[in-house]
């Protein structure tokens, strides 16, 4: 099938799309590579988004799915206690894509970097099988935060609660249809994870992002600071809404704290400290691992490659 664009319409429309006035940026999109003026303690992250592995096309719009890979690339700046500066998004297309469609997914970009304050600086485009997106971003922070630094006696907090993607990815995947504001966050939650830009946590001794789950990066965040996460169920209960996730579970029949300790995707940040802002969920003990967990939860055994750790 022939492509519904050629590269130097997409180029054009990226360049008007992602276009900035910001001084660090000396050179933009346009050149072989961007150049960029920094003077802090830079940090770098990367993530992939592959069609039928991380978003359908049926499920998400290009919008959405713009917004919900800047969302995970940004959330690794933020969960390092820094401040996402610039992005670049390289994207393989089947050739089916309208240049309309295209835009889209970048305006989905380009929305959640300006929320972060971030500028799209340059990428790549090419061809394959499938929609892959991957993004690289690079941010600042004075102090950077790190999943080593819990001490015992610490509280665990998080920015919100999470659960809500994976409350809607079941929505999806039973194709069960409820008319009601909780089931519509679920599925935007999942559609276009939403962060967290205005907590404050530049106090926490520890911090994460939790896409791949509460208890995968519980563990993690416990076993780099060498002590014991103890999760308080009743705290967790007691978290904004809970009762609305809690009621959603309920009509599907399932447990809310499967969602809330095994759902990924949610960009929720896991930090330690004392008197953080947010909602506290437990306290740091020594030993090793996660404690407190009373709900029957299932194993957390997706992974990219079939295995779980």
């Amino acid at each position: 099938m022939a492509m519904g664009f050629v590269e130097g319409e997409v180029i054009s429309a990226l360049q008007k799309i992602f276009a900035t006035d910001d001084s660090r940026v000396v050179v933009g999109i346009g050149d072989d590579a961007a150049i960029l003026e920094t003077s802090t303690q830079s940090l770098i992250t990367s993530d992939m988004a592959v069609e039928d592995v991380h978003f359908k096309l049926e499920w998400s719009s290009p919008f959405d799915i713009g917004r919900k890979i800047t969302a995970a690339n940004v959330a690794d700046i933020l969960s390092m206690g820094g401040r996402c500066d610039f992005l670049t998004a390289s994207v393989a297309l089947t050739g089916n894509e309208t240049l309309q469609w295209i835009e889209n997914l970048a305006r989905g970009m380009k929305h959640e970097a300006d929320l972060a304050g971030a500028h799209i600086v340059g990428g790549d485009i090419a061809r394959g099988a499938h929609v892959v997106i991957s993004m690289t971003a690079l941010g600042h922070a004075s102090t950077p935060i790190l999943r080593s630094g819990s001490r015992v006696g610490d509280g665990i907090f998080i920015s919100s609660l999470p659960g809500w993607s994976a409350a809607g990815l079941e929505l999806l995947t039973r194709q069960v249809a409820i008319n009601s504001p909780h089931a519509e966050k679920a599925l935007s939650e999942f559609s276009a994870p939403s962060l967290d830009y205005a907590i404050d946590f530049s106090r926490a001794t520890a911090m994460s992002d939790v896409s791949d789950s509460l208890l995968i990066q519980g563990s993690q965040l416990a076993e780099a600071s060498k002590v014991s996460l103890h999760f308080d169920e009743a705290l967790i209960a007691k978290a904004p809404e809970f009762a609305e996730l809690s009621a959603l579970a309920d009509k599907l029949n399932t447990d809310v704290f499967q969602w809330i300790y095994a759902g990924g995707e949610d960009h929720v940040l896991l930090a330690t400290g004392s008197d953080l802002p947010g909602i506290k969920i437990g306290t740091v003990e020594s030993g090793s691992g996660i404690s407190g967990v009373k709900s029957k939860v299932a194993p957390v055994s997706w992974s990219h490659f079939g295995t779980s750790k």
